[in-house]
């Protein structure tokens, strides 16, 4: 018979005090440890119990950020246990992005989970550069042409579109999800031309969301049913499956000597061209990997970049009157003109204004990165071994020195060759700096260059302002805050271009 005399109110008195006496030891060591690392560097002098700064995620800032950044050239926070140290200054920040043998990309602690932990952009090393050089023919002249065709079709599917929808509804309505569905339309199309179906197409843009917000650099880091981790990573499952399914199609068909129409197709006839150099035996899921990486990397940062180059254009429409004289000018008048890269090769003042835009309102504030091991950042800091380090983008490009009246719109700072901000590239870090610099930003800038000109040539927008029109929201990539409403309506063709603003 099983005795319970020693079960006394006296000894579970005991147990919970050694419950707590255990618990509090643990807070105890928590804090102290949290000091040990941030030794002398700016951030709260003791981190909240467990969660850390977490509840800063239900409320995002860029103005919470610009606090954490003036705080000091490096400053830290504590989010779960997870130790960062975030920089703020352009010195620090090429460090950590050209310190491969002591720093790796790691976007968020749940990135791996969400992305898979063997897709390309965690190679590190000669691996990665291996790797990356055999990418680089995604993004040759030839390559970007025929992408070219398939991004300008795909707008003018949807600017009419838009119209169309104005037309039986002409109150001014939020772009974000129009914008969204725009630009995931077109990386679809450029990636996977007709080897995707459109209802496959309609559902990855469905459930592309749930991988946005799951990767914002404060969240819960697990994937527990429920939680946006878990939903993300089923989210990519679904992408996934029709990627690879993509890749099969384009093998297929570029095995019967079509033309390349797109990038899974110009891959493939790449790969069997005897002069190519580098591996030749990619596997259908290894293709869609490298595919859904690039739409990781493009359908959140595009976006907000078109959004904000539409706010940019409305609020400012001496610019707007320059982008369009210049267009009358390259397509000679026939606003249905193809656009061909000749012809965005002569677009100097829209390439200058969509890159003064993406300055202003960079899509990506910051890109974390994981120390592998003790990284002596400075003289007197050694970031500790499995922190996250986080170089900030923001500050190089509104650096006061190299950008004078850094908040301004100014495109024709980059018209001058021997203006500050083209004289010191190194700061425009809006696509990173090192070995994992943005691969595709000659596609990114065109991408959203062409949907600027289309949209300059085909319609008119309004924008209705709010009170938080100017406010940022941070959805892992920044959007304004009232979700930038426009009125659109069609352009009269044919009109005479004031001669001050001709090209």
């Amino acid at each position: 018979m099983i005795s319970f005399s020693r079960f006394t109110p006296a000894s579970s008195v005991v147990q919970l005090k050694d419950v707590f006496f255990v618990i509090l030891l643990l807070l105890v060591l928590e804090q102290v440890i949290y000091r040990y690392k941030k030794r002398q560097l700016p951030g709260d002098t003791w981190t909240i119990p467990v969660i850390g700064k977490f509840a800063d995620s239900l409320h995002l800032t860029l103005e919470n950020y610009k606090r954490q950044w003036d705080s000091g050239p490096l400053s830290v926070v504590s989010v779960f246990n997870i130790f960062i140290v975030m920089s703020s200054s352009s010195e620090y920040s090429h460090k950590i992005m050209n310190s491969p043998n002591y720093a790796e990309p790691a976007l968020v602690h749940s990135a791996k989970k969400v992305m898979v932990d063997d897709n390309w952009i965690f190679l590190m090393s000669k691996v990665h550069h291996e790797y990356r050089r055999g990418l680089n023919t995604l993004f040759t002249r030839r390559a970007l042409g025929i992408y070219l065709k398939q991004m300008d079709a795909t707008t003018r599917k949807h600017l009419a579109q838009w119209l169309v929808d104005a037309s039986q509804d002409p109150t001014p309505k939020s772009i974000m999800t129009t914008v969204c569905a725009l630009n995931m339309n077109n990386s679809l199309r450029v990636f996977c031309g007709p080897h995707i179906s459109e209802a496959a197409a309609q559902e990855i843009l469905e459930k592309y969301w749930m991988i946005t917000v799951a990767l914002e650099l404060v969240n819960f880091p697990f994937a527990i049913p429920g939680t946006k981790v878990y939903r993300a990573i089923q989210a990519r499952k679904v992408a996934m499956r029709h990627l690879e399914h993509a890749a099969a199609s384009s093998k297929q068909e570029m095995a019967t000597g079509a033309e390349p129409v797109c990038m899974l197709d110009h891959w493939v006839v790449a790969l069997r061209d005897p002069a190519h150099k580098g591996r030749r035996d990619f596997s259908d899921r290894e293709m869609a990997m490298v595919l859904f990486s690039f739409l990781f990397a493009s359908q959140d940062a595009m976006s907000s970049g078109l959004i904000y180059g539409f706010q940019h254009l409305a609020d400012h429409p001496d610019f707007l009157l320059k982008v369009r004289a210049e267009q009358e000018k390259v397509r000679g008048g026939d606003c249905d003109k193809p656009v061909t890269l000749e012809m965005m090769d002569d677009m100097p003042y829209l390439r200058a204004f969509v890159k003064e835009s993406l300055r202003v309102m960079p899509p990506v504030t910051m890109v974390p990165f994981r120390a592998t091991k003790a990284f002596p950042i400075t003289d007197d800091y050694t970031v500790p071994a499995r922190s996250l380090v986080i170089p900030s983008y923001y500050n190089s490009l509104h650096d006061p020195e190299v950008y004078p009246d850094p908040d301004a719109l100014i495109p024709d700072r980059w018209l001058d060759p021997n203006s500050s901000a083209n004289t010191n590239p190194r700061y425009y870090l809006g696509f990173g700096s090192g070995a994992h610099r943005c691969i595709g930003m000659e596609y990114a800038m065109m991408n959203i260059a062409l949907v600027l000109a289309d949209a300059a040539v085909l319609m008119d927008w309004e924008h209705h302002r709010s009170a938080e029109s100017d406010k940022v929201q941070i959805i892992a990539t920044l959007f304004p805050k009232d979700g930038y409403k426009l009125k659109f309506s069609p352009r009269e063709r044919g009109g005479e271009l004031p001669n001050e603003i001709r090209v």
